[in-house]
């Protein structure tokens, strides 16, 4: 029996959604929360399972196309048949996809899908050349020209992973893109085999092909912006064009945290199984702190001041798709290990494409680790709605002068980027000066 799968909702405030991409095609058997296909809103990117198990019999939207929440995408025979004779059409859109099925599995339905009985008898030539695309993997990546994501940066400067060998390492990202999984896929296997890196490449068959990008003449090659990253370009737009953008930053003593976490962290790595880092006492530390300015934590409506009586803190997280800022509803509620579970937890599936459209939404301000790359300062752009965000710089040793002496004490510079319509520079300055007392005051005692 054919049944409608319909647009999810995904969110109270989410609408429609795009198609970025169908994982399976018409005549493909699915099992019930099988991932069929990834969606795309203006908050984050999705990936949507099966609500039943059966048939792929009918796709009804389009890679790229928006749909309204509630209409209809597919159509799925629970009973588990076949494709109906109406569907050979729709799998025209992809027409290398019978030569991934012969060589991945051996299902013959989705050939009888294809009218194309006249190139069956050329079809065997075809795939005898497969089985040696291996052996020109080892192809010198010098002449490549590719971008890398920060964090895929910062683990090859990690391991000491030189610009040619990371060139060597094939990507299963979007246009061959080297994703954090394919780098640490490397690592892994650079430290059980003595084979060249590049030669390590075929032994992952589930790679997708490199999909060949027009270039022009001079050497600029032309990547076309993916949907996050079209989203992210207009909301930094929006936002300039909104805020008048103000920055303040001030230098916190950390020692008292640093004290803490030291004393702390391997009883917190065992007892609640994520590291402990400093993210969760500048998280606390600014929410004690917002309670003190609620014009800091508000958002502006026309000429109306919108306060909330509630902090939802959001963790700007750098992803293989782009800067994202999952929000920790409720923040003030929570202590530094409540904290601590929810930041991982939200950077983690942040990563891994597995958050929901509601958890990147609702913040009322926000807070951009910047000094995980090493940066000192930086004044980061307002979330929008939100009037201001907190920035945090690379904690280092510095000599200080305490009580007209010289010391050397871990410092860390945190800066607040603010909109001048509504937070004047004496209440910006005011909110950072006791978010940098409430870091350097913490109890040296404390036990988590």
């Amino acid at each position: 029996m054919k049944q409608d799968m319909l647009m999810p909702k995904m969110g109270e405030s989410i609408t429609e959604g795009t198609i970025i991409r169908w994982l399976k095609n018409v005549g493909d058997t699915i099992d019930k929360d099988e991932i069929i296909l990834e969606i795309s809103t203006d908050k984050v990117d999705s990936e949507i399972p099966t609500p039943m198990a059966g048939t792929l019999v009918e796709i009804l939207a389009n890679e790229g196309e928006t749909v309204e929440v509630g209409k209809v995408i597919a159509r799925i025979d629970s009973e588990g048949k076949a494709a109906t004779a109406p569907e050979p059409a729709k799998p025209e859109k992809k027409p290398p996809e019978p030569q991934k099925q012969t060589e991945e599995e051996t299902v013959p339905a989705p050939e009888k899908e294809r009218p194309a009985p006249s190139k069956q008898a050329p079809a065997p030539e075809k795939q005898q050349p497969a089985p040696q695309k291996p052996a020109p993997a080892p192809v010198s990546a010098s002449d490549r020209n590719r971008f890398y994501s920060p964090v895929v940066l910062n683990i090859a400067r990690t391991e000491g992973i030189s610009n040619a060998e990371l060139d060597r390492i094939d990507g299963t990202g979007v246009g061959g893109r080297v994703t954090k999984k394919d780098i640490l896929h490397y690592l892994d296997t650079k430290g059980t085999t003595t084979a060249p890196a590049a030669q390590t490449a075929p032994a992952r068959p589930s790679a997708p092909p490199v999909p060949a990008r027009p270039a022009a003449q001079d050497g600029v090659e032309i990547v076309p912006m993916d949907h996050i990253r079209k989203k992210i370009a207009e909301h930094m737009v929006h936002t300039v064009h909104t805020s008048p953008h103000v920055g303040l930053f001030i230098e916190a003593d950390m020692t008292n945290i640093v004290s803490i976490r030291e004393r702390n962290k391997e009883t917190f790595r065992r007892k609640e199984g994520i590291s402990l880092t400093y993210m969760p006492f500048i998280s606390e530390a600014v929410t004690r702190v917002l309670k003190e300015f609620p014009y800091v934590n508000a958002s502006i409506d026309g000429d109306n001041i919108l306060l909330k009586r509630f902090i939802n803190l959001g963790i700007a997280v750098a992803t293989e798709q782009g800067l994202i800022v999952p929000v920790i509803k409720n923040a003030e509620g929570l202590n530094i290990t409540g904290l601590a579970r929810a930041i991982n937890d939200l950077a983690a599936r942040a990563r891994d494409r597995k958050l929901k459209p509601d958890e990147v939404s609702g913040g009322t301000f926000s807070i951009s680790n910047f000094g995980v790359y090493g940066t000192t300062i930086g004044f980061p752009l307002i979330n929008q709605p939100q009037v201001a965000i907190l920035g945090v710089g690379a904690l280092q040793k510095r000599a200080v002068v305490i009580n007209d002496a010289i010391a050397i004490r871990p410092m860390m510079n945190i800066s607040l980027t603010f909109d001048h319509r509504l937070v004047d520079g004496a209440l910006g300055a005011q909110f950072l000066q006791q978010v940098a007392e409430k870091l350097k005051n913490y109890d040296p005692g404390l036990t988590l």
